[in-house]
């Protein structure tokens, strides 16, 4: 069945398909891809099997459209500090805002796209790809700021900036 494209659709319509991500992205949170039934998260959103189906053509396409709201998130996160990295002290803060974070979620949940990645990873090869997009945007973010810092002098020489953004 085919499903209505987000930028086609009317206010109303982008809100409804957007709370419907944002339930599936917190109960596959909590539960798992696996774990997370079409049922479960029609409840969680208050939408209708047919509205459901209207956004989304089956469980893979809701997926996708969860694994595009987590990046989107981290990602916003991530550019609160990454976007300004020039030196090794703009680094350093950047660590401190994870670290912070973390420790204000309890050191619990770990990374939304690494969980996804996670299950998804040996089961679905769509998924897959599209969760390695995701952390390329990441570790592109981070190589870019790193250049910068090396541009500078900060970084030893013969560091491989390419590596230490991969890791």
């Amino acid at each position: 069945m085919p499903t209505t494209a987000p930028e086609k659709l009317t206010p109303k319509g982008r809100a409804t398909r957007e709370r419907i991500v944002a339930a599936a992205a917190e109960l596959m949170s909590q539960r798992g891809v696996a774990r997370t039934t079409i049922e479960d998260i029609q409840e969680a959103a208050a939408v209708s099997t047919s509205q459901m189906y209207h956004y989304f053509a089956d469980k893979g396409d809701l997926v996708a459209a969860v694994i595009d709201f987590q990046t989107d998130r981290v990602l916003a996160v991530q550019h609160l500090g990454l976007d300004r990295l020039e030196c090794l002290e703009d680094l350093r803060r950047w660590r401190d805002i994870m670290v912070d974070m973390m420790r204000r979620l309890g050191f619990v949940g770990g990374c939304p796209i690494g969980s996804l990645a996670n299950e998804l990873a040996e089961t679905d090869p769509l998924a897959r790809a599209q969760v390695a997009r995701s952390f390329v945007q990441w570790e592109t973010m981070i190589r870019d700021g790193l250049k910068a810092i090396a541009a500078r002098g900060e970084l030893p020489d013969g560091t491989e900036v390419d590596n230490l953004a991969l890791a």
